[in-house]
């Protein structure tokens, strides 16, 4: 339950582990370890036999942290030294978010595909930088958004609506509470041009799970608010934010991120996800059972048969890393499509404009 209680470390390992390749089939490298993400990123593709060949990152450090978990990695000084090793085929990283499409632009004009942490970008003109080096280059940028295809529950409830389990999403409301730890932050956690601000980061996770659930290509932000309550010492931070997006497909759908979560609380945030359809309704308590358990991956659900709670914790898996690595081999779009992962970006930080000027 440790893991559980820090939401920036957190790194789920599979009870279920699906390997796609053969060892040396698929190598990788980790670099720019800003953010403790990184370690579920290579936890992913290790679970599905990547192999994890270099690290890099100028901080010696955070280096000697990462290979204590990864002992494989080996070391080096610069990115120059994974791009001469034309085995690698990914770079895996978690740069600080302002950073993040610069690198991944490098890593693909380097011809290596890219697969960061949430948020991708802190502006929309780093955004649309990417999406021309991608159409130049024909490489991937990927996007970690770990509330969706790092939690078994999260991933399974697609399952039951593309089966039309509920048949056609009509709302959803997601919430994302966080446990602040201010104390064990970086410098930059706190400065809104180097994360971004709320929105576009944490609740990237929410309008990446409202576009994929609903297979919407499209959306329009309704509302969208960010304040500082609760933290004066540091300006910039923004503690509580919430959006309201409509997508192309109709439903309509509510975002709630803040950093709020108590410390008597027994995880890092209270994950829920809550879906109505027109035959049904389902509920996801994705990270623990609130006042009951430690367990999570609860899908609860009601349709027109009655009532069912269904555990999937350990039984699902995390399919998600497997496909990431054959589409990078065979150049498919089985795990996330590149439109796909702009998109939630796009709207995440359309929203925060909007929020910003308001405030």
């Amino acid at each position: 339950m440790a893991q559980k209680a820090d939401g920036m470390n957190y790194a789920p390992e599979a009870a279920k582990v699906e390997r796609v390749v053969e060892p040396g089939e698929f190598v990788f490298a980790a670099a720019h370890l800003d953010h403790g993400h990184i370690f579920g990123q290579c936890n992913g593709l290790t679970e599905a036999g990547a192999e994890l060949r270099y690290v890099y990152d100028p901080n010696p450090a955070k280096v000697e942290a990462f290979v204590k978990r990864f002992p494989q990695a080996k070391p080096v000084d610069c990115l120059e030294r994974i791009f001469e090793d034309k085995d690698v085929k990914l770079v895996a990283a978690a740069a600080v978010p302002s950073e993040r499409g610069a690198l991944g632009c490098r890593v693909m004009q380097a011809g290596l595909d890219y697969f960061t942490d949430k948020c991708p970008f802190t502006t929309l003109e780093q955004l649309e930088t990417a999406r021309k080096v991608v159409a130049e280059t024909g490489r991937k940028y990927m996007v970690y958004y770990s509330e969706r295809v790092h939690v078994e529950s999260a991933w399974y409830v697609d399952q039951l609506i593309q089966d039309g389990a509920i048949g056609d999403i009509v709302h959803m409301e997601i919430f994302g509470p966080h446990r602040l730890y201010k104390d064990t932050r970086p410098e930059w956690f706190f400065q809104k041009a180097k994360y971004g601000g709320i929105l576009t980061d944490i609740a990237s996770h929410q309008f990446d799970q409202f576009l994929h659930y609903a297979r919407s290509r499209g959306g329009e932000v309704l509302h969208a608010r960010v304040d500082n309550i609760a933290n004066p010492d540091t300006p910039e931070l923004e503690d509580l934010g919430e959006a309201v997006l409509k997508l192309d497909t109709g439903a309509s759908c509510f975002s709630r991120v803040n950093w709020f979560t108590p410390d008597g609380m027994r995880g890092w945030g209270d994950g829920r996800s809550f879906i109505t359809g027109t035959k049904g309704t389902i509920e996801v308590r994705k990270y623990f059972d609130f006042g009951r358990s430690d367990e999570g991956n609860l899908v609860i659900i009601a349709d027109q048969q009655g009532e069912q709670l269904i555990d999937v914790n350990g039984k699902v898996g995390f399919p998600f890393f497997g496909r990431l690595i054959l589409d990078s081999l065979n150049r498919t779009e089985s795990a996330m499509t590149q439109e796909h992962a702009f998109l939630a970006s796009e709207l995440s930080l359309k929203a925060q404009a909007i929020a910003d000027q308001r405030r």
